[in-house]
């Protein structure tokens, strides 16, 4: 038996950061039912608790009009003719389809299409609502501290404004860029 005469060395693993945090600017549409639809802007949080499973918390900010309104009614539903609308939650998350996306031929880019749902409050017309969210999302990662993220959301609370209380679905649709570190 031959015994080989190599000397062992030591070897220092490279400290690789685990990326579990994500930070988020986003923009896209919201539309307020009764209202139309507005711009929406706003940040995200996230900390990626295991593969699967991520939570995020969300603020958001849109100008929603009465202008329809006031086409019928002098003088509108609102005070002025737009409010602010502010909206933040906390969510909970679950990567459905982990994978990649293909950009032409010889490029692959990982992938995940996600579920999210939770709960927040909404800030409208004076009036502090309690909000559900729930959606569908999908992110395409650029690089492995990059993505590019596409958001779905239906934001669900109730509103008396016009004259009784009705639960409203509000759908967002957004677009960010997502950071990791």
């Amino acid at each position: 038996m031959i015994e080989p005469e190599v000397a062992r060395r030591d070897i220092k693993l490279p400290r690789l950061p685990n990326k579990d945090f994500e930070a988020s600017l986003f923009a896209g549409t919201y539309a307020t039912q009764n209202f139309g639809s507005s711009a929406v802007v706003g940040v995200k949080l996230g900390y990626h608790l295991t593969e699967d499973f991520f939570v995020q918390a969300a603020l958001g900010r849109s100008k929603v009009s009465d202008e329809s309104f006031r086409q019928v009614l002098p003088g509108g539903v609102f005070e002025s003719e737009s409010e602010k609308l502010t909206y933040y939650n906390v969510s909970l998350g679950y990567n459905l389809l982990p994978g990649e996306v293909f950009i032409g031929r010889g490029r692959a880019l990982a992938s995940t299409l996600y579920v999210i749902g939770g709960i927040g409050t909404t800030k409208f017309v004076d009036q502090s609502r309690q909000t559900f969210n729930f959606g569908l999302g999908t992110r395409i990662f650029l690089r492995d501290w990059a993505a590019l993220q596409v958001d779905m959301r239906d934001h669900i609370f109730s509103l008396d404004l016009l004259g009784k209380r009705q639960s409203t679905q509000n759908l967002e649709a957004t677009l960010g860029l997502s950071l990791y570190f």
